[in-house]
């Protein structure tokens, strides 16, 4: 479908993207516009070369074929520094804690993280739309509904996620003043979580362009720590261990499949990786877009939680960080632990972009930089309120174990658009929010959108069986929330979703 719709989405010249706003870079008053006085002195670079110490100006708006930039092959670090990290080497540990032998739950970190093929085929759209995943999700639930969306899956989650990483990198950091000599008092407390912030909000504000230089090194720099933690843990393991009272039957099948729905988890909680991909050239293969993105996530996950898996037959996986003290040279904890922080920083500015996004997405006029300082300062409040006042963050932490209810039915319903579809999006369409614009719909929500996520949503719900045991659960005595929701949502979507190109 062809638009003649201007490159912006936003109807309104008050919205901080549109060309029309003083801080928008297209503006005359603009410092950074051709006809300003002071331009004249800094002479413009390219646009499809946008300078990595560069504030990124775009927000949720439709980039220009003029401003794409970059190869597939650049996605890779990105995905790679969020993945090689502490978690993955926790979660592999706990395989092997809730009874599964060694080779089964190699097994499962293979499956569980087969997911960031998912990952991968959301991103394709980025390049096809030239928009990130908060605004090619109207495709599927309409202006509104997506609003709706975008407040739930996108925002209030990626909040929770930043907090709970937070949290864990601010305990890192804490171990590490005492490595220091420095006692962590309450001032002290606030302060590091002040830190931490900055740090990971800066890459967060500094945009696209920041994240795509930098998390390189830090890819490197993560592997190099990681690397001295694996040779530790394999001279350590015993590849002949087995469990003193193997699973068999019913309670091994439930096993593997909530080992495999809490190592899916992670990359389905990157229903955004359009965000990363939207600056890549149009024609840029979507084979390519898919595959490193993919690798990206799935080959330090595997490896890192397979190191997790032998770890727990070398030490004791309860507690890990005090656990691979025993077996790490002495001299590499305090650079354990900064590769933790530095680790949780790298995932947490990812989450932090998208979140910004979702949050412009939502309705709410603001331009991104600030968007991201807003979601910042929320994940703060609620990680200082819970390392100093109460326990809130654990029941947060109960709380996103069903996340999986939202974000597999949310991943099914994109997917499956993207194929309906054949990748086939019109960003510039997909920005216009006008009633009686493409993607209005009815009243502003797509039903098949909405009825196809609800069912999802309802089916994930009654096959959990972690903070409850749904009835879908009780009868295939194990938890099938991952499968049923996903199932369902991408089969009521496919059913009622009429044959359109985007």
């Amino acid at each position: 479908m062809t638009s003649t719709l201007p490159d912006h989405p936003h109807t309104s010249p008050d919205h901080p993207d549109h060309p029309d706003h003083p801080d928008h870079p297209d503006h005359p008053d603009h410092p950074d516009h051709p006809d300003h006085p002071d331009h004249s002195a800094h002479p413009a670079a390219p646009p499809q070369r946008e300078p990595g110490g560069r504030v990124e100006v775009h927000g949720i708006d439709h980039i220009p074929e003029t401003e794409r930039r970059g190869r597939a092959r650049e996605l890779f670090p990105v995905w790679a520094a969020a993945s090689v990290n502490y978690l993955n080497l926790v979660v592999g540990g706990a395989l092997v804690l809730s009874g599964l032998g060694l080779w089964q739950a190699f097994a499962v970190v293979v499956l569980g993280n087969l997911f960031w093929l998912g990952t991968g085929l959301l991103a394709v759209s980025g390049p096809a739309a030239g928009a990130p995943s908060e605004v090619i999700t109207r495709a599927m639930y309409g202006i509104r509904g997506n609003r709706v969306n975008n407040a739930v899956t996108g925002w209030m989650i990626s909040v929770c996620y930043f907090a709970l990483n937070l949290a864990a990198a601010a305990v890192a950091a804490f171990s590490l003043a005492e490595e220091a000599g420095i006692t962590p008092t309450t001032p002290i407390k606030i302060a590091i979580v002040i830190v931490i912030v900055v740090l990971t909000l800066t890459i967060s504000v500094y945009g696209h362009a920041v994240i795509v230089r930098l998390y390189l090194p830090i890819t490197l720099a993560l592997t190099a720590a990681f690397a001295v933690v694996g040779y530790a843990i394999v001279t350590h393991a015993d590849p002949g261990w087995t469990q003193p009272e193997p699973l068999t039957g019913g309670r091994l099948w439930a096993a593997v499949l909530a080992g495999v729905t809490l190592i899916a988890s992670g990359p389905l909680s990157y229903t955004t990786s359009a965000d990363f991909s939207r600056y890549l050239p149009a024609t840029t293969a979507p084979r390519a877009v898919l595959g490193w993105t993919a690798l990206g996530g799935f080959l330090p996950s595997v490896v890192v939680g397979g190191l997790g898996v032998l770890g727990a037959t070398a030490v004791d996986m309860t507690d890990p960080q005090a656990a691979l003290r025993q077996i790490l040279p002495g001299w590499f904890n305090p650079v354990f632990l900064l590769s933790l922080v530095v680790g949780t920083i790298a995932v947490n500015a990812l989450t932090a972009y998208s979140a910004g996004l979702a949050l412009q997405a939502v309705g709410i006029r603001i331009r991104r930089t600030r968007s991201v300082l807003l979601d910042g300062a929320v994940a703060v409040s609620l990680t200082l309120y819970a390392l100093l006042v109460s326990n809130f963050l654990d029941t947060v932490s109960n709380v996103l174990q069903l996340t999986v209810v939202l974000l597999g039915p949310s991943t099914a319903v994109y997917a499956t658009d993207i194929l309906l579809r054949r990748n086939r999006y019109d960003g510039r369409a997909l920005g216009d929010e006008r009633p009686g614009s493409p993607f209005w719909y009815r009243a502003g929500v797509n039903p098949a959108g909405a009825i196809a996520l609800t069912g999802g949503v309802t089916a994930a719900a009654l096959g959990v069986d972690t903070l409850y045991t749904g009835p879908l659960a009780a009868l295939a005595g194990a938890d099938v929330a991952l499968p049923a929701g996903m199932a369902v949502a991408a089969v009521l979507y496919a059913v009622l979703m009429p044959r359109r190109r985007g």
